[in-house]
């Protein structure tokens, strides 16, 4: 299914959003979803194939280069030697800019970060937005807190999970949500993250899976990628030091070798690299994807 046809099927399908999940797919849908679809992307240079041939940034890393110019942020991504990005904000830019200058700096983006508007319009208008620019992943980054305080929350936020996915994969896109530690914390004796997994299509919604993250929150992420496998297509690759904090990849505790084999194993195709708050970004990428480029799996 190319863009525009997507276009036409989301004005049709966005009523879903208010109505909710009907059940049935849309006409076409394995074939907008194939790995075909844009965005799709493999080849970090120097590797033969497996994972790490398809490492990625998550440019949310790099955020105050990209607020001073993205273009010339994603061309130093390029030059270090990554091959994809996943974005957190387009800076100004409309999707369709976007889409002009992944394709200028030879990168591609599988998946992007979206606002936290599930609903009517604003859905609709979250996945016009992602198909301009040639993703294939519309990624929820987020819960805010005074969103998030009860069970009856989350079981809400699975529910509107699986209509918003429902919505993006009528328009041959794939839902997924992004976890923080948060999500490995108890809430009325349940996990928030177990209630998500539960409670949600796993055709509609699909998991990225912040290794960090879940590490900080308690939780072991090979145990998730042997619970759920298929279910987890995206990682963030983030180390942590014995301490709690973020670190460059390799540099922290993390058995990444372990990791990310098992994350192979489930079916997981883009890991991203990520660090939240790096003492010199340009570096912190370039270090934690020189590692990367030597881990045998």
């Amino acid at each position: 299914m190319d863009r525009r046809e997507a276009l036409k099927r989301l004005g049709a399908y966005a009523a879903v959003g208010a109505l909710g999940c009907s059940g049935e797919s849309a006409p076409g849908d394995a074939a907008a979803l194939s790995d075909t679809a844009p965005g799709a992307v493999a080849g970090a240079a120097g590797r033969q194939g497996g994972l790490l041939d398809a490492v990625g940034l998550q440019l949310y890393t790099i955020r105050g280069e990209m607020e001073g110019g993205v273009e010339a942020a994603l061309e130093r991504v390029a030059a270090i030697g990554y091959r994809t990005v996943e974005f957190a904000g387009y800076f100004g830019h409309s999707a369709s800019e976007i889409r002009g200058i992944l394709e200028r700096t030879g990168l591609r983006s599988p998946a992007a970060h979206v606002a936290p508007s599930l609903e009517g319009d604003a859905w609709a208008a979250v996945v016009e937005d992602t198909l301009e620019a040639g993703h294939r992943y519309a990624v929820l980054a987020w819960i805010p807190p005074d969103a998030r305080a009860t069970l009856d929350d989350w079981r809400r936020w699975a529910d509107r999970m699986n209509r918003a996915g429902e919505v993006a994969r009528a328009a041959g896109l794939q839902f997924a949500y992004h976890n923080h530690d948060f999500e490995f914390h108890e809430v009325e004796g349940e996990l928030p993250f177990d209630v998500i997994f539960g409670r949600t299509d796993p055709e509609l919604v699909r998991i990225e899976l912040d290794v960090y993250w879940i590490t900080h929150g308690g939780g072991d992420p090979v145990a998730a990628f042997r619970r759920w496998p298929g279910r987890v297509p995206m990682i963030h690759v983030k180390d942590r030091t014995p301490t709690g904090e973020m670190a460059d990849v390799g540099a922290g505790t993390i058995d990444w070798p372990t990791v990310l084999r098992e994350a192979e194993r489930a079916g997981v195709r883009y890991p991203f690299v990520e660090h939240d708050h790096p003492d010199g970004p340009y570096r912190s990428i370039e270090a934690s994807y020189r590692y990367l480029a030597a881990v045998s799996l």
